[in-house]
């Protein structure tokens, strides 16, 4: 373990070098979601309010609120650019250099993202929830903060993670043949975006369409964490919901090695 640890560190110190140099990038990358964010709470706002105020779907506005806002937060402390990394690569050639390395190519590009993701929970997750929960003792009077819904995100946020990259990785392969992912790479994120909940909540759906949803990947990226932090989930519903993160990650894995198989043998960079 201290073995594999050693060779995969300067990977985890590249990705948190990478964030601070291109800070301003990734600053941005902030304020866009918190834009996003505000003008979804005024849509919002105006959908409640025509409801006179009451709830909606099994979520008051402080729900909807906080569930704007974290999922958003969520959304971006799994991101995984490992696709459009691996197609960079082929397209500039390096990824010749990363295959002759003696490290597992998988293993090199998840920690180095490994790295940002520290960053990101320390100067965006923590002081997000920090002052949701602010947000809800103002419009409650009480402090509805509990300590084991938040550890138990953070440990479905680690299986989130996992599915997000190994999603990425399994599309990032495309590029060994089709060469330039940007075009289907904004089609991905595009599906992936409404699957997962980030655009509208899967509880709002229709019921068959919602429990249909809910049993795929893509929720189990943004959705079931927010939910479980949110006290949506409880009990048995928690562990199944963790567990269901903990197959996807598996089958995801295997997926993903089958389709490397593969991948591997159509390798044309056009750089380098």
């Amino acid at each position: 373990m201290n073995k594999m640890i050693k060779r995969y560190l300067p990977f985890a110190k590249a990705g948190i070098q990478s964030l601070i140099i291109y800070r301003l990038n990734f600053m941005g990358f902030v304020i866009g979601g918190l834009i996003y964010c505000f003008v979804m709470f005024y849509l919002w706002k105006a959908v409640f309010e025509s409801n006179g105020g009451q709830m909606f779907m099994g979520f008051s506005m402080t729900d909807m609120v906080i569930y704007l806002f974290l999922s958003n937060t969520t959304s971006q402390l799994i991101f995984s650019s490992v696709s459009n990394d691996i197609g960079e690569e082929i397209r500039d050639g390096n990824i010749s250099m990363r295959l002759i390395k003696p490290v597992n190519t998988d293993l090199s590009y998840m920690f180095t993202e490994l790295g940002t993701i520290l960053m990101k929970l320390v100067v965006l997750v923590l002081p997000m929830i920090l002052g949701l929960e602010i947000y809800r003792f103002c419009v409650t009077g009480t402090v509805m903060f509990n300590i084991l819904n938040f550890l138990l995100y953070l440990s479905s946020a680690v299986f989130a993670y996992i599915i997000s990259f190994r999603v990425n990785l399994c599309f990032g392969f495309i590029a060994f043949y089709v060469k330039n992912l940007w075009g289907i790479g904004i089609l991905k994120n595009s599906i992936v975006n409404f699957l997962s909940g980030s655009l509208i909540p899967l509880a709002f759906m229709p019921d068959g369409l919602r429990l249909c949803l809910e049993y795929m990947p893509f929720a189990s990226m943004s959705y079931t964490p927010v939910m479980i932090y949110m006290g949506k989930y409880a009990g048995y519903e928690i562990l199944f919901r963790i567990g269901l993160q903990a197959l996807w990650a598996v089958l995801l894995y295997g997926l993903s090695k089958l389709i490397w198989m593969g991948a591997i043998k159509k390798l044309c960079v056009q750089g380098g």
